[in-house]
């Protein structure tokens, strides 16, 4: 069974409610009650209406992702570091660094690392050296890579 979807925004909305301590329930029925000021009191940085409608869509799909995980549509180079600090509070400088196509010794629990590559898009690659250290690098053709200067 695939992963249900979710935009790289509405990712962003679910992972900072989480890191305000709100459960999967608590989203799902402030979602479900259309409550969108009530999820602004919470975190005011968004627009809930975007993700009141889309989990309107299919909102078996939607509690899904919340409690069985997600995979993000597209995840673009600032979203990856956006989504290891919401979710797994990681900080570039402090706890990886970043390479010209991705990034670099990030150090993830094994559960952790299941999660984060069940939420990317196909368009990153996701590598260990067996030590937990990660490597993340965008996933593209060799034609188009960008040189590293090697």
């Amino acid at each position: 069974m695939t992963k249900p979807k979710l935009s790289l925004m509405e990712a962003y909305m679910v992972e900072s409610l989480r890191s305000k301590g709100v459960s999967n329930e608590e989203i799902i029925t402030l979602v479900e009650q259309e409550d969108t000021e009530g999820l602004k009191e919470i975190e005011p940085r968004f627009d809930y209406s975007v993700l009141v409608k889309a989990a309107q869509k299919d909102l078996a799909s939607f509690r899904s992702a919340l409690s069985d995980g997600y995979e993000v549509k597209f995840v673009t180079f600032n979203g990856l570091k956006n989504l290891l600090r919401m979710r797994f509070g990681k900080e570039e400088d402090r706890d990886y660094s970043v390479m010209e196509t991705g990034i670099q010794g990030l150090r993830l629990t094994s559960s952790e690392l299941e999660q984060f590559k069940d939420m990317l898009s196909s368009n990153w690659r996701v590598t260990s050296d067996g030590s937990r250290t990660i490597k993340v690098e965008l996933n593209m053709p060799a034609e188009v890579t960008p040189s590293t200067g090697e």
